[in-house]
């Protein structure tokens, strides 16, 4: 697909770790960072504005936390792709994520190694299940 861009935002309300999510793209053709917010109302409206194709979004935000944020964001950006990006290792707090219609869950302590590979997949074939 030349000159495709996979269309990211950055959803956490930690400016570093956004501006660590900018890093893992910034050098990768075909994928471009278009927004950073930093809590849920802000991450629906910007879904909204923006049709991201895909999101990467916290669970632990301010006002309105990632889960409902997510709920919010399929009515308003049904076509975007949410991968949440969080610390969370509950298994049931990863099942309700899930269980917004997210394509997936990747953990921050391991977003090193699998935040790219992960949207990467999103990307190339809907899912993170290879």
């Amino acid at each position: 697909m030349e000159g495709f861009a996979c269309r990211l935002l950055v959803v956490d309300d930690y400016e570093t770790w956004r501006d660590f999510a900018r890093s893992i793209f910034k050098d990768k053709p075909g994928f471009q960072v278009i927004a950073e917010v930093s809590d849920g109302p802000q991450a629906v409206e910007k879904a909204k504005e923006l049709q991201p194709d895909v999101i990467l979004l916290d669970i632990g935000l301010p006002t309105m936390n990632g889960i409902d944020a997510a709920r919010q964001i399929r009515e308003v950006s049904s076509k975007s792709k949410i991968l949440f990006v969080s610390q969370e290792s509950s298994p049931d707090i990863v099942q309700e994520a899930l269980n917004t219609g997210a394509a997936g869950y990747v953990l921050k302590t391991n977003a090193n190694r699998e935040l790219f590979l992960a949207v990467d997949r999103l990307v190339q074939d809907g899912t993170m299940q290879g």
